[in-house]
């Protein structure tokens, strides 16, 4: 079946292009990416099963990294396996459906994984300014109920998403020129009055940037405040020791997705290969490096993680 015929107003099918412009190049550009894909795979594994394994970890910032963990593995599960596909067998074609289906999880898990960051940035306030109340405010029916919290806002905010882009007549081909099905790469093959997708997309992004962005940014004034009314240096260095890890985890998530923003903005006239690595940096390496950054600078995880090779040695 051809790839422009219709069904109703959309194509059966869409063709992903890959990376344009560097198709030359995909199956060397296939091996960091299968790298870093088989890096967060084994790393957020192994700390999802280390922390439901150790019932010391059963604590709001590790239960709060779980969940971190699980939307990093569904976020780099939803786009790798495809592009890998396309990469090294030249598989660029994609159901109507399935490419909705792939906008609709890519987008809503890192709203999520946004409102992870900033319930974490929450655990470490209550943590270090109001010590005495920790357990008694981060309960685990708050917990549950800001899990939730995150999952309902991220479905309600991309929801509409693919019932708006069914209703477009797609006249300017099946071909997507990304190497997966992202929003504005899909409305860009759309005829008629896109404004509202446009408007739509720019403005959810940019609230949930800059919203969970200042209130991370507020807890660590009050952190900061807190830590330096410390009497000791030894008492500073702990306290805001017990952040290190959460502010690794904020710089890779958000520091590609400002550098992709200013991107689009002030380098509009570079290739279109330089936009989508960038994306792709922004999809790839917060899933990669976070496990690295706990396990690395949390002395409990580490623990439990060495404890645990050292098990299958015995």
């Amino acid at each position: 079946m051809s790839a422009s015929n219709m069904t109703s107003t959309h194509p059966n099918v869409f063709l992903l292009m890959g990376i344009p412009g560097l198709e030359h190049l995909h199956i060397w550009i296939s091996i960091p990416f299968c790298s870093a894909y088989t890096l967060a795979l084994l790393g957020n594994c192994t700390l999802l099963y280390v922390i439901w394994d150790n019932a010391s970890l059963h604590e709001p910032m590790y239960l709060f990294l779980g969940m971190l963990a699980a939307i990093d593995l569904v976020l780099s599960s939803t786009v790798l396996p495809k592009m890998l596909a396309i990469f090294w067998f030249r598989d660029k074609v994609i159901n109507f459906f399935a490419c909705l289906t792939q906008m609709f999880f890519l987008h809503s898990f890192s709203i999520m994984e946004s409102a992870v960051l900033v319930a974490m940035a929450f655990d470490r306030y209550v943590a270090v300014c109001k010590p005495l109340h920790y357990t008694t405010v981060l309960t685990q029916t708050l917990i549950t109920r800001i899990g939730l919290a995150a999952v309902v806002r991220a479905v309600a905010l991309m929801t509409p998403l693919p019932f708006l882009l069914r209703r477009f007549h797609y006249c300017r081909g099946p071909v997507v020129a990304h190497c997966y099905c992202e929003h504005m790469a899909v409305v860009r093959l759309a005829c008629g009055d896109t404004r509202f997708n446009n408007i739509y997309g720019i403005a959810v992004a940019m609230v949930i940037v800059v919203l969970d962005l200042l209130f991370v940014i507020l807890s660590y004034v009050f952190i900061l405040r807190a830590v330096l009314q410390l009497a000791s240096r030894e008492a500073r260095y702990k306290a805001f020791g017990t952040c290190v890890s959460h502010i690794g985890a904020i710089l890779s998530f958000y520091t590609p997705v400002v550098i992709s923003s200013v991107m689009h903005r002030v380098a509009r006239r570079a290739a279109p290969h330089v936009h989508i690595l960038f994306a792709n940096f922004y999809l790839l390496f917060p899933p990669m490096v976070n496990p690295i950054i706990y396990g690395v600078k949390t002395k409990q995880i580490r623990e439990c993680v060495i404890g645990l090779f050292l098990k299958k040695d015995v």
